[in-house]
């Protein structure tokens, strides 16, 4: 989403309304927090972020089997190096933390990577179906696949990163030696 969607609370006692660069504008100094949105290739995917709590609704106002408190927002990042800014709308349960929201967000990339990895080794945008059920056919084999060989990776992985056993050194023992058992040879 771009900082110029624009977003409105309600039902709040401070009201939120403007782009979504202008709130980030607004949010003062404390509601920024450091997190990492987990690890990467150089370590740990640092960026400073701020969430805002635009409404609070009843799930069962939409199609929900339980009677519970949700939350719409806002979750925005801060690249540390140069201030960009990235923003993301969220629908979580009343109370969730934004450690936990960055760490959803997190999985993003990994999820990304893993269509990606589909689509180039597996052929998942490889089809011409003309219906519904061919195409549903095809994406479901191309995931199966996609997860069996990612099972496979993950255990020749875990296989190759245990340490081998070497065997004990063998100590040789000398053996009697007996008539017609072990003969030198003459040359």
């Amino acid at each position: 989403m771009t900082g110029t969607h624009r977003f409105h609370s309600w039902d709040k006692a401070l009201p939120v309304a403007g782009t979504a660069e202008t709130i980030a504008a607004s949010r003062p100094a404390e509601d920024w927090r450091r997190l990492s949105a987990g690890p990467g290739t150089k370590g740990p995917r640092l960026h400073e972020w701020c969430y805002v709590a635009l409404a609070d609704l009843q799930a069962d106002a939409f199609g929900g089997a339980r009677q519970a408190l949700w939350t719409r927002g806002l979750l925005i990042r801060r690249r540390l190096a140069d201030g960009e800014l990235a923003f993301f709308a969220t629908w979580c349960p009343a109370g969730t933390s934004i450690a936990t929201l960055v760490a959803v967000e997190g999985r993003r990339w990994s999820i990304e990577d893993g269509f990606e990895t589909a689509k180039n080794e597996l052929g998942l945008d490889h089809n011409e179906t003309r219906s519904w059920h061919g195409w549903h056919r095809h994406v479901s084999l191309v995931v199966l696949a996609f997860a069996m060989m990612a099972a496979i990776r993950n255990r020749a992985n875990a296989a190759m990163a245990m340490p081998k056993k070497t065997p004990p050194p063998r100590i040789r023992r000398h053996q009697a030696s007996s008539v017609g058992r072990f003969r030198k040879s003459g040359a």
